[in-house]
């Protein structure tokens, strides 16, 4: 019953918390509004929750993270360079990466990945979840930048959330 009315019980205490502080009040009705927030809007989003992976390696997650946020400070130079200097040297396009990962999180986590890091957006994922339309900035090379995206993403997403054989 409990599990039932609350899925996500740390992030109803967060929701809680949060509402407490944007609200700067302690107040019995305050508790009451962020009580019911904690409690509706994670029984509102239950269903578009991803299944938490079974098996996933923490400290390959923290590696990857910081190699992410290396990438992201990287590219705003990198696209700051490109769209200061002359526009007509870029060459945007769409470009569809293969994916081989078939763990939910480890397929969310590309997609946002790649549409942090700057010059680069994830524009669409294909329905059997297997191609990722990604359009970048500057693309000399389709074949380089798949390349980048499967080594330096997709294969360390894969280390951390292993992979059930498909």
């Amino acid at each position: 019953m409990i599990r039932r009315l609350l899925p996500h019980p740390t992030m109803s205490l967060l929701l809680l918390l949060v509402w407490l502080l944007l609200v700067d009040s302690v107040a019995l009705g305050h508790w009451l509004l962020g009580g019911l927030l904690g409690v509706a809007i994670p029984l509102l989003c239950n269903p578009l929750m991803i299944e938490r992976p079974r098996e996933w390696h923490p400290t390959l997650l923290v590696r990857f993270v910081l190699l992410v946020m290396w990438d992201i400070l990287v590219a705003n130079f990198q696209v700051a360079r490109q769209t200061l200097g002359p526009l007509h040297r870029l060459r945007p396009a769409f470009v569809e990466v293969p994916i081989d990962l078939d763990n939910e999180m480890a397929i969310s986590m590309l997609v946002c990945v790649v549409s942090l890091t700057p010059g680069s957006v994830s524009a669409d994922l294909s329905a059997d979840r297997r191609t990722l339309l990604v359009h970048a900035l500057d693309v000399p090379d389709e074949a380089a930048l798949i390349a980048e995206i499967k080594s330096r993403y997709e294969a360390p997403l894969k280390e951390v959330f292993p992979c059930s054989p498909t």
